[in-house]
């Protein structure tokens, strides 16, 4: 039955396009003396944000996806001006099609209503407008009433197609304004991966150099005391080379970890859990292991995310969900600490950097009070 459920959704998609294109010329009426206001611009975002989800089109594709902390590489927001005149050109262009599928409607309507008076005439035997029954009467209405519900529903569908390409037209940027924001992204995620590894290298210094060199000279310095007379210190060298150690496999974990390319991503965020001074709930449910970079990539969001919770959200509770949606793996992670994260911080906009280098899409809500959710959508199609 596809075939009905998708003819339902057309007419229901259709009839929700009458209402709303009824509540955007009211819109569109009442911010005529104030267009040039980015309110009326974001309105107008809004609404057309509405339409595409409404017709399934998907708003990333039509550049309205965006909201206040969709974060794009070097921790700005993807926020443009030219949105709203474009959303605002759309609403105004739509109103005909809106008009035109609601007359069909009524036609439909009216059309059901006339077909249900024939037949509980024709069941009561009474005659209909004097027209008295008979079989080939009968026959001659059900024919002309099955061909005026195929136009019907042929036209709602027609509408549907001109309201999907419609939006494709008006609200899709033009091929070169896209072509150069493509080459623009392509340049700054390049340069974010370049300015991502060299701080991964500082910081990877800065732990070698201040925390297990530090370990290496206390223990070289215990072992020449032990072997000047004082076997006592033996005992304390073993522990401070077992804690060298222990600094050193949490140093290769975060360069990159190991178990990731023998046991999957679900026994590495694993791992993430059980060295996290905060409880971590992990659910990973992927059919099916993706690209290396798409797993890596969502390791590290994941282990960047649980490192930031624990050490300043004050979080009694991490919970990370990984899952396949479509084309997408999408990774969850939400904590309930106070919120308040900054997007363009270094931690989450290095994250950011390295999602938008996959052409993915990162976004961070963390209202103060909290929660904190950060998602991070990786293509894997």
């Amino acid at each position: 039955m596809p075939h009905v459920a998708d003819g339902a959704r057309i007419v229901a998609a259709v009839t929700l396009g009458v209402v709303t294109a009824v509540l955007e010329a009211a819109f569109l009426l009442l911010s005529l003396p104030f267009l040039g206001n980015p309110n009326v611009s974001a309105g107008a975002v809004r609404l057309a944000r509405l339409e595409a989800r409404r017709l399934r089109l998907d708003p990333a594709l039509l550049r309205l996806a965006s909201g206040p902390l969709d974060v794009r590489p070097g921790g700005r927001t993807d926020d443009d001006p030219t949105d709203g005149g474009r959303a605002l050109r759309y609403l105004a262009a739509r109103l005909p099609a809106g008009v035109l599928g609601g007359l069909i409607l009524v036609l439909l309507v009216y059309g059901a209503y006339i077909g249900v008076d024939l037949a509980l005439a024709w069941s009561s035997g009474q005659p209909y407008d004097g027209m008295h029954r008979s079989l080939s009467l009968a026959l001659s209405t059900a024919v002309v009433g099955v061909v005026l519900l195929f136009l019907d529903l042929s036209g709602l569908a027609g509408v549907y197609a001109l309201e999907r390409r419609l939006a494709r037209r008006l609200l899709a940027p033009d091929p070169t304004e896209a072509l150069h924001r493509r080459i623009a992204e392509l340049a700054e995620s390049r340069a974010g991966i370049v300015a991502a590894v060299d701080s991964e290298r500082r910081r990877i210094e800065r732990d070698l150099h201040d925390g297990l060199q530090q370990r290496l000279v206390a223990l070289s310095m215990l072992i020449g005391r032990s072997r000047r007379g004082r076997p006592e210190l033996l005992d304390q060298a073993h522990q401070e080379a077992q804690r060298a150690l222990a600094e050193l496999r949490e140093v290769a974990w975060r360069v990159y970890p190991s178990g990731l390319d023998s046991l999957g991503l679900g026994e590495a965020l694993s791992g993430v859990a059980e060295r996290s001074s905060v409880p971590v709930r992990v659910t990973c449910d992927l059919p099916e292991r993706p690209a290396m970079a798409v797993e890596t990539a969502a390791y590290f969001v994941v282990c960047e995310a649980v490192t930031n919770a624990a050490k300043h959200s004050g979080a009694g509770l991490i919970t990370v969900d990984v899952r396949r949606c479509g084309t997408m793996v999408v990774v969850t992670v939400r904590d309930d600490g106070s919120g308040g994260a900054n997007a363009s911080g270094g931690g989450l906009s290095g994250l950011a950097r390295r999602v938008a280098a996959l052409d993915g899409r990162f976004q961070v809500d963390s209202p103060a009070g909290g929660p904190t959710t950060i998602v991070a959508e990786l293509p894997c199609g």
